[in-house]
This record gives structure tokens, C-alpha cells and sequence, in this order.
């Protein structure tokens, strides 16, 4: 779920001020900006926050996108393509390279919430930031 919520927030949140996915998990956009010394990329930045026991379904983003998580509060559960299952916690990050499968994404307790700041930088043209492994 938290995956599934995290590539639609990514899609929608860049038209939406904030929108639930999923059953209860909100996805707000932070920042969207083209980075001036890099013609064609632009940073995307949105918080995702999973109330317990959140997850998503396995995703991809755009090709070109290069993520950075970084847990805000709570911990986080993922797993980027045959890479092992790793629980971050707040103040640690991670990162999915371009053309990663973000196989596993979800808030690791099942009793307190967990927030994620997902900051994408991607080629200027790509808005179709997520989609889901079928």
C-alpha cells in the first residue's frame, strides 16, 4: 500500500495539495522546482504519511527519476529491486536508482504512524512519476 500510495502521491500530488490514497494514507507535495544548473531536470519533493500498518503495492517511477526517502518520523520497510528488506527509521534515508522496482514500501509497526519525504529528480518532461508493477 505504501508503495501503491507512494507512486500515485507522486503522479497526483504534483496537480493536488494533498490527497489520501489508499485507506488513510496522505500524500501532500512539498516542492517542485527545474533545476537552474541542470537544463531539463527538476527536483520533486513530496511527505507521505502512513498511518500503522500502511503499505503499497510494488511500483516503478519514471525512468529518469533518481529517489531519495528520508524517514521523518516512525520507521519505514523497504525493499528496491533483489536488494534485502531494510526497516529505516527517523533520521535515515535511503535511495532507488533510475528504473528501480520499489518491490516493498510500507510503515514497519503496526500501532504508530510514519512519515516519508520522497524527493525525486527527474527529467523536467516526466509527469507521470509512478506507476505499478503488473
Amino acid at each position: 500500500m505504501i508503495v501503491r500510495s507512494l507512486i500515485a502521491a507522486i503522479f497526483v500530488a504534483i496537480a493536488a495539495p494533498a490527497a489520501a490514497h489508499g485507506p488513510g494514507e496522505t500524500v501532500s507535495p512539498n516542492f517542485e522546482h527545474a533545476i537552474p544548473n541542470i537544463p531539463g531536470k527538476s527536483l520533486i519533493a513530496v511527505v507521505v504519511d502512513y498511518p500503522p500498518g500502511a503499505a503499497s503495492s510494488p511500483h516503478t517511477h519514471a525512468k529518469s527519476a533518481f529517489i531519495y526517502g528520508y524517514v521523518v518520523s516512525g520507521a519505514i520497510e523497504s525493499q528496491v529491486n533483489d536488494g534485502p528488506r531494510q526497516v529505516y527509521r527517523a533520521g535515515e534515508s535511503f535511495y532507488e536508482p533510475p528504473g528501480a522496482s520499489h518491490l516493498v514500501s510500507r510503515n514497519a509497526s503496526a500501532t504508530e504512524p510514519a512519515k516519508l519525504l520522497a524527493v525525486f529528480v527527474v527529467d523536467t518532461g516526466d509527469k507521470a512519476l509512478t506507476s505499478p508493477l503488473n
